[in-house]
């Protein structure tokens, strides 16, 4: 196999196991908080540690990479997310589970950073088109393993199984990257700091961009089925329709990276009006369209594959798509999160849905708007060199 055709592979297999520890999780919460004798609130923290992670892990991953070089940092962090996503099940204590679930997300929260780096150093004429590989991957393995977590726990007897199921697929991942390890070296150099994007605008435009849309995934996953059995929905069907939702976006995300940059503006716009039907549709009329909420849902997170390519557009150089990958997913991440608390939080304020949807059309809003600068044809690094001068 040509060493281009390897990495492809292995873009593939580790978009594919980049959130398979995070969507496990949620499959079997209650199997999990009964089996750890955890609290609501433990619980929680556990649903949030993804979170934290890849804020915390993220914003590291470019000076670890500078160290040790980008494929080794990629390969060790798959390593221990092996480790973590085989041994967290078998403790019987909250804590074991916590910490090994940090070591489990490790792979995810580095590999958010470093894709869009690789692919621009790996194929800078190809951007497009490698981004799809690997987001379409991810979407697959979002979708199978909260679909499969289940069956294949009460297919084995127990939902640990479950969940340690996925470490091979984690391990499948590092197999291609060994090829590269050889020839790897501290490829960025010429790292660009954190703190100096401070005066990019499209910097910025790319964050606001990314952690709006990645907002309104959280919500959508974290809320819409008990939106749903709120009104009638009964649970079994809502969990139905979230897959739905989940599914429709690996094909989305085939196609929305490789559109061509010219037409970026238009595919938000897309994007955006099929999230403003599925949010009215919500609103006036939540049984009798659910379905087709749903589905322009999983349409309207186009956006997320979109956002990682303009990453690796807006910049010349992988250290500085590196640096602003970091950048735009630790602040997006953590404003991400905020989200589906907020949401919950005006929910159980107000007793109604109406406030709590009223956030998700404020921040597609945000979203059409940041998306403008966002695609505009500037560079960041041109920005970071000005404001240097």
């Amino acid at each position: 196999m040509s060493s281009r055709r390897l990495l492809v592979v292995a873009l593939a297999l580790t978009g594919l196991s980049m959130r398979t520890a995070v969507t496990s999780v949620g499959a079997v919460l209650d199997d999990l908080q009964s089996g750890l004798h955890a609290s609501g609130t433990v619980a929680g923290l556990i649903t949030t540690l993804p979170v934290i992670c890849f804020a915390g892990l993220g914003a590291a991953t470019p000076r670890l990479s500078r160290a040790c070089g980008s494929h080794r940092l990629l390969v060790v962090a798959l390593v221990v997310s092996v480790a973590g996503l085989a041994l967290r099940p078998i403790g019987s204590h909250a804590t074991w589970f916590a910490v090994l679930s940090v070591l489990a997300l490790s792979g995810g929260a580095v590999a958010n950073v470093l894709m869009p780096s690789l692919v621009k150093a790996h194929f800078p004429d190809r951007i497009g088109t490698m981004t799809a590989i690997y987001t379409t991957a991810l979407a697959v393995g979002t979708t199978t393993a909260a679909g499969l977590t289940v069956p294949i726990g009460d297919a084995a007897g127990s939902y640990r199984v479950g969940l340690g199921v996925w470490a091979a697929v984690c391990a499948l991942a590092v197999v291609p990257w060994l090829a590269t390890l050889r020839a790897d070296h501290a490829a960025l150099d010429d790292v660009v700091q954190l703190r100096a994007l401070v005066h990019s605008r499209t910097a910025w435009a790319l964050t606001v961009f990314f952690a709006v849309q990645s907002m309104q995934a959280y919500i959508a996953f974290g809320w819409f089925a008990h939106f749903l059995s709120d009104h009638g929905v009964a649970h079994a069907t809502a969990g139905a329709m979230i897959a739905v939702l989940s599914a429709v976006g690996i094909p989305v995300s085939l196609v929305a990276p490789r559109v061509p940059m010219h037409r970026h503006r238009a595919v938000i716009g897309v994007f955006a009006l099929c999230y403003l039907v599925a949010y009215v549709g919500l609103a006036v009329a939540p049984v009798g369209g659910a379905w087709v909420w749903m589905v322009l849902t999983g349409v309207g997170s186009g956006v997320f594959p979109l956002s990682l390519t303009l990453i690796g557009l807006r910049s010349r150089t992988p250290a500085t798509t590196a640096a602003v990958s970091a950048f735009v997913q630790v602040i997006g991440y953590l404003v991400a999160g905020c989200g589906p608390l907020l949401f919950g939080a005006l929910f159980d304020a107000t007793g109604s849905w109406t406030l709590p949807l009223t956030v998700l059309f404020v921040a597609l809003a945000v979203t059409v708007l940041s998306g403008w600068p966002a695609t505009a044809h500037r560079y960041v690094d041109d920005e970071v060199a000005a404001s240097a001068r």
